[in-house]
Parts: C-alpha cells; structure tokens; sequence
C-alpha cells in the first residue's frame, strides 16, 4: 500500500487536472457547455437511455440533469422519445446533428490532447490512460458499493 504522503501529493495532482478541464472547456463550442457535451458524449459512448440514467452516469441530481437535456434538445442535438415500456417517462437519444457536434468535440479534445502531449511516448499516453480508467473504475466500484442515502 502506498505511503500517506503518495495519497497525498496524488490528491494536490488531481486537484490541479482543473487545468486541464478548463483547456478543454475553452475549445468547446460557445453554445456547448460542458454539462450539454457531457450529455452527448455519454449519449454517444452508452446510446439511447432514460434521463434517470443519464443522471446516474453524470453523477449530478435530476434537476441539473433536466437542464441540460433540455438545453441539448432546444438545439436539435436530442430527441426525448416516449418510452415503449413507461409511456410516461423519455428516452433520450442522439440526432444526426447531436453525432455531428460529437464527432467535431472528439476531434477538438483529440487535438488539443496530441498538442499538449506531443512531447509524451505512445507508451507514456497509454499507461496514463490506463491508470486513470483503473482509478476511475475504483471510485465507480467504491460509489457503487455505498449505501443508497
């Protein structure tokens, strides 16, 4: 197990990946906030889905949840359909403009990324990015253990 001050100095690194976030803030598209292009890349990543989902994926409560669908639908980028099996709930589901906008916000991220990291190995990218899907999905397992409140 790692020493108290590893965890430590971990936690001052990740509190600095505010950098990083707002760098990629910046390159989205004016009226794509990171709240709306989260919804869409999630859309993308996992499909159509029910907006309770969607809130769970995003780990924000329903309200914030409703505001950004809502924002992504008054542009044409979703379409809430009624749900087959729960005619009074939506499924939330990309359009081809949605796909559009998704496929421009992975090419922005992925050239903002190769910039900045242009003096990095391939190796040195890939073990970052294992390392933080492997933190992630400690937090994922740890979250999803956790008593409902």
């Amino acid at each position: 197990m790692a020493e108290r001050a590893q965890y430590e100095e971990l936690a001052r690194q990740l509190s600095a990946i505010g950098v990083v976030k707002r760098e990629i803030a910046r390159m989205l598209p004016y009226d794509c906030p990171g709240g709306s292009a989260g919804v869409l890349t999630l859309l993308d990543r996992n499909g159509e889905m029910r907006m309770s989902r969607l809130a769970e994926l995003l780990s924000v409560d329903m309200s914030v949840t409703s505001r950004h669908v809502a924002h992504v639908a008054e542009r044409g980028w979703i379409e809430r359909l009624p749900d087959p099996a729960d005619r009074r709930s939506r499924i939330l589901r990309l359009t081809p403009k949605g796909r559009a906008l998704v496929a421009e916000l992975h090419r922005r991220t992925s050239r903002v990324m190769a910039h900045r990291l242009s003096d990095w190995s391939d190796d040195e990218v890939g073990e970052l990015v294992r390392l933080l899907g492997r933190l992630r999905h400690s937090f994922d397992a740890a979250a999803a253990s956790r008593p409902a409140p």
